[in-house]
């Protein structure tokens, strides 16, 4: 194929060896090639800006800036930008987050290279590409209801192991409120103590211990 019709694909990700090992499966395929390689969210949004890649990978875990920050950068300031996760992580939050922020699709690293080929030129033509599993738990995330801001602190202060007295204090707001913040939490996770409200913040990704 001719230059023109290249599909140009930026590669986000700390990981050295696994860049290189997509980079060869990508720049094996004739309409495709790597135009640039990202280790750290921060270097993602300044190569995007630099090459305009036509489809990015980005992975969520990442040092300096984060996959979900380092996409909702982009696409701020690049609304067509066309942006696929490519994770090991796929719990319903992290799905919920990626997408949330501007990804159009979502990918875990286990997937095998003719799929991930077959989901850049999906996403290259416009379309999302969400594998049926994926879908399945975002639908699941949709369904739950959302926990405000100070929810989710108080509930990262639990995964801390923080008392109801401490957490008050961190917070500047009373052991009170403190308890009603939690009452909510559990109603919302369908939880009966703030252990299995831990419990499930960190399978659904909410947290991360």
């Amino acid at each position: 194929m001719s230059q023109a019709t290249t599909i140009r694909v930026l590669i986000a990700d700390d990981h050295a060896i696994f860049r290189q090992g997509l980079a060869t499966i990508i720049d094996r395929d004739s309409d495709m090639q790597v135009v640039a390689q990202a280790e750290n969210g921060e270097q993602a949004i300044a190569l995007f800006g630099e090459h305009q890649p036509d489809v990015t990978l980005m992975d969520l875990r990442m040092p300096e800036v984060e996959g979900v920050a380092a996409i909702g950068a982009i696409c701020a300031t690049a609304k067509s930008a066309r942006i696929i996760v490519l994770t090991t992580y796929d719990s319903d939050e992290d799905i919920y987050r990626g997408l949330q922020a501007g990804a159009k699709g979502y990918l875990l690293k286990e997937t095998e290279p003719d799929e991930l080929l077959n989901a850049i030129r999906t996403v290259h033509r416009g379309q999302k590409y969400i594998p049926p599993d994926v879908g399945a738990k975002l639908v699941q995330r949709l369904s739950n209801p959302e926990l405000s801001e100070r929810e989710l602190e108080v509930l990262h202060s639990l995964a801390q192991g923080m008392s109801n007295a401490e957490i008050a204090a961190a917070l500047s707001i009373g052991e009170g409120t403190v308890k009603s913040h939690i009452n909510r939490i559990l109603n919302k996770l369908d939880v009966s103590d703030r252990t299995q409200a831990v419990i499930v913040a960190v399978k659904r990704g909410i947290v991360n211990l």
